[in-house]
């Protein structure tokens, strides 16, 4: 079975593994606490869209007008907290698991470099390293070949 398949199961069966979850810990601590669990936990999931996400939503916005995606593809982690947030909003104790475990930094760091930005690796000052296969040299047609004149020389 390939990973879309795997990935469909999950999302489909989400729903009641999250009830059964929600069942579980209502009988642990008690319905009102269950509620009010999720309803925090949510409200931080808002907070989170609203504060971290913002910026990386307004990002996506710029580069998306400028046709861009080289910044995108460069912050994987940012995506990664704008996808706990989502996580968090949604209500469900194993939905709000994921999201949290994003928010841990080094955690969400590895994720970063293990899945995002094919492969790329983001060094402190900025610079993204790209493997050999990675890039290509693209001429630039208002650049004048100047190889043959050093030759000449």
């Amino acid at each position: 079975m390939n990973v879309a398949k795997w990935l469909l199961l999950g999302l489909l069966a989400l729903p009641v593994m999250e009830l059964a979850v929600f069942l579980a810990v209502a009988a642990t601590i008690g319905l009102g606490w269950a509620l009010i669990l999720v309803l925090a936990t949510s409200l931080a999931g808002a907070l989170v869209l609203r504060h971290a996400g913002g910026s990386h939503i307004s990002r996506m916005r710029v580069a998306m007008a400028e046709g861009s995606f080289a910044s995108l593809q460069a912050d994987g982690t940012g995506a990664l907290v704008l996808l706990a947030g989502i996580l968090l909003l949604i209500p469900g104790f194993i939905t709000d698991f994921l999201g949290l475990l994003l928010l841990v930094g080094p955690l969400r760091r590895a994720l970063a470099v293990s899945f995002g930005a094919g492969g790329t690796s983001r060094r402190a000052d900025g610079v993204v390293d790209l493997e050999p296969e990675q890039w290509h040299r693209v001429p630039d047609a208002s650049l004048t070949d100047r190889r043959a004149e050093n030759e000449r020389r």
